[in-house]
Protein backbone atom coordinates (compact mmCIF):
# COMPACT_ATOMS: atom_id res chain seq x y z
CA UNK A 1 0.00 0.00 0.00
CA UNK A 2 2.01 2.94 -1.32
CA UNK A 3 0.36 5.74 0.65
CA UNK A 4 1.36 8.00 3.51
CA UNK A 5 0.88 6.15 6.79
CA UNK A 6 1.46 8.53 9.69
CA UNK A 7 0.48 7.88 13.30
CA UNK A 8 -0.35 11.13 15.10
CA UNK A 9 0.68 9.98 18.58
CA UNK A 10 3.38 7.50 19.66
CA UNK A 11 4.56 7.36 23.29
CA UNK A 12 7.46 4.90 22.98
CA UNK A 13 10.11 7.39 24.08
CA UNK A 14 8.83 7.23 27.65
CA UNK A 15 10.14 3.66 27.87
CA UNK A 16 13.51 4.80 26.56
CA UNK A 17 13.66 7.34 29.37
CA UNK A 18 12.49 4.95 32.08
CA UNK A 19 13.92 1.58 31.05
CA UNK A 20 16.37 2.31 28.25
CA UNK A 21 14.05 0.82 25.60
CA UNK A 22 15.97 0.81 22.31
CA UNK A 23 13.88 2.34 19.53
CA UNK A 24 16.46 1.28 16.96
CA UNK A 25 16.17 -2.46 17.72
CA UNK A 26 13.39 -4.79 16.64
CA UNK A 27 11.57 -6.04 19.73
CA UNK A 28 9.01 -8.71 20.37
CA UNK A 29 5.81 -8.18 22.33
CA UNK A 30 7.60 -8.12 25.68
CA UNK A 31 6.68 -9.79 28.95
CA UNK A 32 3.05 -8.62 28.78
CA UNK A 33 2.40 -9.79 25.20
CA UNK A 34 2.11 -6.30 23.77
CA UNK A 35 0.11 -4.81 26.61
CA UNK A 36 1.25 -1.42 28.00
CA UNK A 37 4.65 -1.37 26.23
CA UNK A 38 6.82 -2.93 23.48
CA UNK A 39 4.28 -2.03 20.82
CA UNK A 40 6.50 0.08 18.57
CA UNK A 41 10.10 0.42 17.43
CA UNK A 42 11.57 1.79 14.21
CA UNK A 43 12.19 -1.58 12.49
CA UNK A 44 8.61 -2.73 13.14
CA UNK A 45 7.22 0.60 11.96
CA UNK A 46 8.97 0.06 8.64
CA UNK A 47 7.75 -3.53 8.42
CA UNK A 48 4.19 -2.34 8.98
CA UNK A 49 4.48 0.10 6.07
CA UNK A 50 4.55 3.30 8.10
CA UNK A 51 6.04 6.33 6.40
CA UNK A 52 6.06 8.54 9.49
CA UNK A 53 4.95 9.08 13.04
CA UNK A 54 4.76 11.67 15.77
CA UNK A 55 6.89 10.77 18.80
CA UNK A 56 5.66 12.44 21.96
CA UNK A 57 7.82 13.64 24.85
CA UNK A 58 5.80 13.68 28.06
CA UNK A 59 6.28 16.16 30.90
CA UNK A 60 7.10 15.09 34.44
CA UNK A 61 4.76 17.41 36.40
CA UNK A 62 6.60 16.88 39.69
CA UNK A 63 9.75 18.69 38.62
CA UNK A 64 10.24 22.36 39.30
CA UNK A 65 9.42 24.82 36.53
CA UNK A 66 13.11 25.15 35.70
CA UNK A 67 13.59 21.39 36.00
CA UNK A 68 10.75 20.69 33.55
CA UNK A 69 12.22 23.05 30.99
CA UNK A 70 15.74 21.65 31.31
CA UNK A 71 14.49 18.06 31.17
CA UNK A 72 12.40 18.79 28.08
CA UNK A 73 15.30 20.35 26.19
CA UNK A 74 17.54 17.43 27.15
CA UNK A 75 14.91 14.91 26.06
CA UNK A 76 14.35 16.66 22.74
CA UNK A 77 18.08 16.47 22.05
CA UNK A 78 18.23 12.84 23.18
CA UNK A 79 15.32 11.72 21.01
CA UNK A 80 16.70 13.60 18.01
CA UNK A 81 20.05 11.87 18.52
CA UNK A 82 18.46 8.42 18.76
CA UNK A 83 16.40 8.87 15.63
CA UNK A 84 19.32 10.40 13.71
CA UNK A 85 21.36 7.28 14.41
CA UNK A 86 19.16 5.38 11.95
CA UNK A 87 20.08 6.37 8.38
CA UNK A 88 16.65 5.28 7.15
CA UNK A 89 14.94 7.84 9.39
CA UNK A 90 14.66 11.62 9.07
CA UNK A 91 13.61 13.94 11.90
CA UNK A 92 11.25 16.48 10.36
CA UNK A 93 9.24 19.44 11.62
CA UNK A 94 6.99 20.37 8.70
CA UNK A 95 5.32 19.06 5.58
CA UNK A 96 8.19 20.03 3.32
CA UNK A 97 10.59 18.03 5.48
CA UNK A 98 8.24 15.06 5.42
CA UNK A 99 8.09 15.11 1.63
CA UNK A 100 11.88 15.34 1.35
CA UNK A 101 12.23 12.32 3.60
CA UNK A 102 9.72 10.38 1.52
CA UNK A 103 11.55 11.30 -1.70
CA UNK A 104 14.76 9.98 -0.14
CA UNK A 105 13.05 6.73 0.84
CA UNK A 106 13.26 7.51 4.56
CA UNK A 107 10.69 7.32 7.31
CA UNK A 108 9.83 10.76 8.70
CA UNK A 109 9.56 11.29 12.45
CA UNK A 110 7.95 14.37 13.98
CA UNK A 111 8.54 15.42 17.61
CA UNK A 112 5.80 16.63 19.94
CA UNK A 113 5.49 17.68 23.57
CA UNK A 114 2.75 16.31 25.80
CA UNK A 115 2.06 18.59 28.73
CA UNK A 116 2.46 22.27 27.91
CA UNK A 117 3.62 22.99 31.44
CA UNK A 118 7.05 21.76 30.33
CA UNK A 119 7.72 25.37 29.38
CA UNK A 120 5.96 28.60 30.30
CA UNK A 121 4.11 30.63 27.67
CA UNK A 122 6.97 33.13 27.70
CA UNK A 123 9.36 30.30 26.77
CA UNK A 124 7.31 28.90 23.88
CA UNK A 125 9.12 31.24 21.52
CA UNK A 126 12.39 29.56 22.52
CA UNK A 127 11.26 25.99 21.84
CA UNK A 128 13.45 24.25 19.27
CA UNK A 129 11.88 24.41 15.82
CA UNK A 130 11.81 20.61 15.66
CA UNK A 131 8.84 20.67 18.07
CA UNK A 132 5.89 20.64 15.69
CA UNK A 133 3.06 20.10 18.18
CA UNK A 134 2.21 20.61 21.84
CA UNK A 135 -0.56 18.88 23.81
CA UNK A 136 -1.69 21.62 26.20
CA UNK A 137 -2.35 19.40 29.22
CA UNK A 138 -1.58 15.78 30.05
CA UNK A 139 -2.60 13.66 33.05
CA UNK A 140 -2.42 16.18 35.88
CA UNK A 141 -3.77 19.66 36.56
CA UNK A 142 -1.23 22.39 35.86
CA UNK A 143 -1.09 26.16 35.78
CA UNK A 144 -2.65 25.91 32.30
CA UNK A 145 -5.77 23.89 33.07
CA UNK A 146 -7.22 20.51 33.93
CA UNK A 147 -7.36 17.19 32.12
CA UNK A 148 -10.47 15.09 31.72
CA UNK A 149 -10.80 12.84 34.75
CA UNK A 150 -13.14 10.05 35.85
CA UNK A 151 -14.04 11.98 39.01
CA UNK A 152 -15.52 14.74 36.85
CA UNK A 153 -18.34 12.38 36.03
CA UNK A 154 -19.00 12.16 32.32
CA UNK A 155 -17.29 15.47 31.68
CA UNK A 156 -20.35 17.31 30.37
CA UNK A 157 -19.51 20.82 31.50
CA UNK A 158 -17.97 19.89 34.84
CA UNK A 159 -14.60 20.97 36.15
CA UNK A 160 -12.49 24.04 35.61
CA UNK A 161 -11.47 25.14 32.15
CA UNK A 162 -8.25 26.73 30.97
CA UNK A 163 -6.69 29.34 33.20
CA UNK A 164 -5.69 32.75 31.93
CA UNK A 165 -2.17 31.32 31.57
CA UNK A 166 -3.61 28.43 29.55
CA UNK A 167 -5.37 30.75 27.14
CA UNK A 168 -2.18 32.77 26.73
CA UNK A 169 -0.34 29.52 26.10
CA UNK A 170 -2.63 28.59 23.20
CA UNK A 171 -2.03 32.04 21.70
CA UNK A 172 1.73 31.59 22.12
CA UNK A 173 1.61 28.25 20.29
CA UNK A 174 -0.34 29.86 17.46
CA UNK A 175 2.23 32.64 17.23
CA UNK A 176 5.01 30.03 16.84
CA UNK A 177 2.99 28.07 14.25
CA UNK A 178 3.00 25.01 16.50
CA UNK A 179 0.06 22.62 16.14
CA UNK A 180 -2.31 22.98 19.11
CA UNK A 181 -3.41 19.60 20.48
CA UNK A 182 -6.46 19.48 22.76
CA UNK A 183 -6.13 15.80 23.74
CA UNK A 184 -6.62 15.18 27.48
CA UNK A 185 -8.36 18.53 28.11
CA UNK A 186 -11.60 18.40 30.03
CA UNK A 187 -14.67 19.68 28.22
CA UNK A 188 -14.65 23.26 29.63
CA UNK A 189 -10.94 23.52 28.86
CA UNK A 190 -11.51 22.24 25.35
CA UNK A 191 -13.95 25.05 24.60
CA UNK A 192 -11.74 27.64 26.31
CA UNK A 193 -8.80 26.52 24.17
CA UNK A 194 -10.78 26.78 20.94
CA UNK A 195 -11.96 30.26 21.94
CA UNK A 196 -8.33 31.33 22.45
CA UNK A 197 -7.08 29.56 19.31
CA UNK A 198 -6.48 31.34 16.01
CA UNK A 199 -9.58 30.31 14.00
CA UNK A 200 -7.68 30.50 10.73
CA UNK A 201 -5.53 27.47 11.58
CA UNK A 202 -6.44 23.87 12.47
CA UNK A 203 -6.56 22.52 16.02
CA UNK A 204 -6.46 18.80 16.67
CA UNK A 205 -7.16 16.08 19.20
CA UNK A 206 -4.31 13.67 18.57
CA UNK A 207 -5.53 10.59 20.46
CA UNK A 208 -9.00 9.90 21.79
CA UNK A 209 -12.18 7.90 21.34
CA UNK A 210 -15.72 9.14 20.75
CA UNK A 211 -18.62 9.08 23.21
CA UNK A 212 -21.26 8.05 20.70
CA UNK A 213 -19.48 4.70 20.33
CA UNK A 214 -18.31 4.33 23.93
CA UNK A 215 -19.51 6.89 26.49
CA UNK A 216 -16.53 7.25 28.80
CA UNK A 217 -14.92 10.30 30.43
CA UNK A 218 -11.89 10.41 28.12
CA UNK A 219 -13.77 10.51 24.81
CA UNK A 220 -15.13 13.39 22.69
CA UNK A 221 -18.76 14.15 22.08
CA UNK A 222 -20.20 15.07 18.69
CA UNK A 223 -20.12 18.84 19.34
CA UNK A 224 -16.39 18.59 20.00
CA UNK A 225 -15.80 16.56 16.84
CA UNK A 226 -17.71 19.12 14.78
CA UNK A 227 -15.75 21.96 16.38
CA UNK A 228 -12.41 20.37 15.47
CA UNK A 229 -13.63 19.71 11.93
CA UNK A 230 -14.69 23.36 11.61
CA UNK A 231 -11.08 24.44 12.20
CA UNK A 232 -9.84 22.07 9.49
CA UNK A 233 -8.31 19.85 12.15
CA UNK A 234 -8.30 16.13 12.84
CA UNK A 235 -9.42 13.73 15.55
CA UNK A 236 -6.98 10.84 15.98
CA UNK A 237 -8.46 7.59 17.24
CA UNK A 238 -6.39 5.77 19.85
CA UNK A 239 -6.13 2.02 20.38
CA UNK A 240 -6.79 1.64 24.10
CA UNK A 241 -9.47 -1.02 24.56
CA UNK A 242 -10.81 0.75 27.66
CA UNK A 243 -11.69 3.84 25.64
CA UNK A 244 -12.76 1.91 22.55
CA UNK A 245 -15.31 -0.14 24.49
CA UNK A 246 -14.08 -3.55 23.42
CA UNK A 247 -10.86 -5.33 22.53
CA UNK A 248 -11.12 -5.58 18.75
CA UNK A 249 -9.92 -3.78 15.67
CA UNK A 250 -13.59 -3.51 14.70
CA UNK A 251 -14.02 -1.07 17.59
CA UNK A 252 -11.28 1.18 16.16
CA UNK A 253 -13.15 1.13 12.84
CA UNK A 254 -16.42 2.14 14.53
CA UNK A 255 -14.77 5.12 16.24
CA UNK A 256 -13.15 6.23 12.97
CA UNK A 257 -16.43 5.77 11.13
CA UNK A 258 -18.26 7.96 13.64
CA UNK A 259 -15.68 10.74 13.26
CA UNK A 260 -16.23 10.56 9.50
CA UNK A 261 -20.02 10.59 9.90
CA UNK A 262 -19.96 13.63 12.21
CA UNK A 263 -16.91 15.62 11.11
CA UNK A 264 -16.37 14.43 7.56
CA UNK A 265 -13.72 12.18 6.08
CA UNK A 266 -11.11 14.96 6.26
CA UNK A 267 -11.37 14.94 10.07
CA UNK A 268 -10.40 11.33 10.94
CA UNK A 269 -6.84 10.21 11.65
CA UNK A 270 -4.78 7.53 13.38
CA UNK A 271 -3.63 8.46 16.89
CA UNK A 272 -2.75 5.11 18.41
CA UNK A 273 -1.00 6.14 21.66
CA UNK A 274 1.25 3.11 21.11
CA UNK A 275 3.34 2.39 24.23
CA UNK A 276 1.35 4.90 26.28
CA UNK A 277 0.51 2.32 28.95
CA UNK A 278 -2.45 1.23 26.86
CA UNK A 279 -4.01 -2.20 26.47
CA UNK A 280 -4.44 -2.59 22.74
CA UNK A 281 -7.12 -4.72 21.03
CA UNK A 282 -6.36 -8.43 20.85
CA UNK A 283 -5.99 -8.26 17.05
CA UNK A 284 -4.01 -4.99 17.09
CA UNK A 285 -1.44 -5.68 19.81
CA UNK A 286 1.52 -3.97 18.09
CA UNK A 287 2.32 -1.85 15.09
CA UNK A 288 2.92 -5.02 13.05
CA UNK A 289 -0.84 -5.60 13.05
CA UNK A 290 -1.55 -2.20 11.45
CA UNK A 291 -2.41 -3.84 8.09
CA UNK A 292 -5.23 -5.63 9.93
CA UNK A 293 -6.83 -2.23 10.59
CA UNK A 294 -6.66 -1.24 6.93
CA UNK A 295 -8.22 -4.55 5.88
CA UNK A 296 -10.99 -3.99 8.42
CA UNK A 297 -11.66 -0.52 7.00
CA UNK A 298 -12.01 -2.01 3.52
CA UNK A 299 -14.38 -4.70 4.76
CA UNK A 300 -16.47 -1.93 6.33
CA UNK A 301 -16.79 -0.37 2.87
CA UNK A 302 -14.30 2.48 3.19
CA UNK A 303 -13.12 3.64 -0.24
CA UNK A 304 -9.39 3.77 -0.92
CA UNK A 305 -9.29 7.56 -1.04
CA UNK A 306 -10.95 7.72 2.40
CA UNK A 307 -8.45 5.22 3.80
CA UNK A 308 -5.62 7.30 2.31
CA UNK A 309 -6.90 10.35 4.17
CA UNK A 310 -7.25 8.53 7.49
CA UNK A 311 -3.91 6.75 7.16
CA UNK A 312 -1.89 9.95 7.00
CA UNK A 313 -3.04 12.52 4.45
CA UNK A 314 -5.39 14.28 6.87
CA UNK A 315 -2.74 14.75 9.53
CA UNK A 316 -0.18 15.89 6.97
CA UNK A 317 -2.68 18.45 5.66
CA UNK A 318 -2.85 19.94 9.16
CA UNK A 319 0.93 20.06 9.39
CA UNK A 320 1.10 21.83 6.03
CA UNK A 321 -1.54 24.34 7.11
CA UNK A 322 0.22 25.21 10.36
CA UNK A 323 3.89 24.53 9.69
CA UNK A 324 4.26 24.68 5.93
Amino acid sequence: MDIDVVDAHIESFVWTRVLGYDLLRRHGRGLLDGRLYSQVDLPRMREAGMTGGVFSIATNPFRTRRGRREALLANIARLQSILAADPTVAVVSDGAGYRRARAEGRMACFLAVQGGNAVAAADVAALPDVVSRVTVVHLTRSSLGSPARPLEGRGHGRGRGLTEAGRAYVAALDARRIVVDLAHLNRPGFWDALAAHDPSTPAIVSHTGVRAVHDVWRNLDDDQIRAIAATGGVVGIMYHAGFLGESSVAAVVRHLEHVVDVGGEDCAALGSDWDGLIVTPRDLRTVLELPVLFRALRRRGFAEDRITKIAGANYLRVVDAVRG
